[in-house]
Parts: structure tokens; sequence; C-alpha cells
């Protein structure tokens, strides 16, 4: 498969905030791209059981206001709020943590639309680790199965493994970890603490350890 690095990194728009959740102190990471189909088959992709394993993963529970959802082997959640086809807001769950996510929608034009999503999470270790690009670049790369996917509804999915395995796939991890780091920097945080962040996100990303970077 032809895959263009420097298209899909291009085509996103990366930002950090500062906010408070809960009374602590937390950080959205706020993600946005624009893809070639009307507003209305975007939700329904975003949204529907049946086409989400097509371009994210495979998904199961009770898909409609107040029902919880899981992933397989990633996170599950409650959906908190949904007004089709333009606002999904859910929780987060994972390995006993909460975080929050939420998926905008805007037409663009009659046959394009964007979508922005933003993850929400708690200021912890774990941040100051990674930063943004730990939520950043799989997001990032559950874009790229959209477009894959809204380009060519028919095509077998990727194989995730053997793309994350390949050159383009590394590149684009450890390309996309970088930017959150950049995004981060623009935030505020010190440049080195954030570049620090970056390169230990995009190497849990490759599999790489310090020693082979």
């Amino acid at each position: 498969m032809s895959f263009d690095v420097e298209r899909h990194l291009g085509k996103v728009e990366r930002s950090v905030a500062d906010l408070e959740r809960d009374g602590k102190p937390a950080r959205a990471v706020v993600l946005s791209r624009s893809y070639d189909t009307d507003i209305a088959d975007l939700w329904d992709a975003l949204t529907t059981a049946e086409r989400i394993p097509r371009w994210f993963l495979p998904i199961e529970g009770d898909l409609q206001l107040g029902g919880r959802f899981q992933f397989k082997g990633n996170a599950g959640g409650e959906i908190t709020q949904c007004e089709p086809p333009a606002h999904l807001a859910t929780t987060w769950e994972m390995h006993g943590d909460i975080s929050w996510v939420e998926v905008r929608l805007v037409a663009e034009g009659e046959d394009r639309a964007r979508l922005t999503l933003t993850h929400t999470a708690i200021v912890s270790p774990f941040w100051d680790q990674f930063g943004p690009g730990a939520v950043g670049v799989g997001w990032e790369l559950g874009l790229v199965g959209m477009d894959l996917y809204l380009g060519n509804p028919d095509a077998p999915k990727i194989d995730e493994e053997a793309f994350g395995n390949s050159p383009d796939g590394k590149a684009f991890m450890i390309q996309s970890a970088a930017a959150w780091g950049e995004a981060d920097i623009a935030r505020g945080e010190d440049p080195a603490q954030a570049r620090a962040a970056a390169e230990n996100t995009a190497n849990f990303y490759t599999g790489q350890t310090q020693d082979e970077t």
C-alpha cells in the first residue's frame, strides 16, 4: 500500500490547552481533520457499530446515550452526550483511569465535513512522561484509518501490525509524536521537557527502547 506520510501529517491541526476538570489541573489534547464526505456519512461512520471496526477497533456495547461501550483490547466508557450529527461525548476508561473524549462534526460544504476530537485528561506522572502525544498519536492513527476507509469503503482494512512495523508507519508515528511535542511547547511547556516526552511517546509507539534510539 502506498502511504503518504507527509500528506496525512499535514491534514491534522493539533493544539493542547490547560484547563481544570473535577477541581484538578487537566490538559485538553485537540486534533481536527476534514474528510471528503458529508456530515451525515461522517457521523454514521463514527457512531455505527458495523462501521466503526472498518476504520478503528471492534466495539461492543449499547451505542446510545447513557449506554456503555468497550473497544476490544482498548478503552471502554459511557456515552454521556449524543446530538446527531454534530456532537458526541464519552468517558474514556482504561487500566483504572478515566479521561474524557468529545467529538464535534461541522459541515464544510455539501460533500465535506470536519471532525474535531478533544481528549481531556487529569495531569499525572503519565502525562509528565509522555505528554499529549500519548493520546494524540493514537487518535491520529484512528483518523488515518477513517480517511482510508472513507476513500475506499470496500477495501480491506489496513493491517495495523504490519503498518506499525513498516518504515512509513514508524515515520508517521515518530513525526506525529514530535508534532505533539511542538504543540505542547506552543501551550507553554518547557521545550526540553516537551521534546523528551515526545521522544518517549515515539519510542513507545514504535517499540523502541532508549538504547535503540
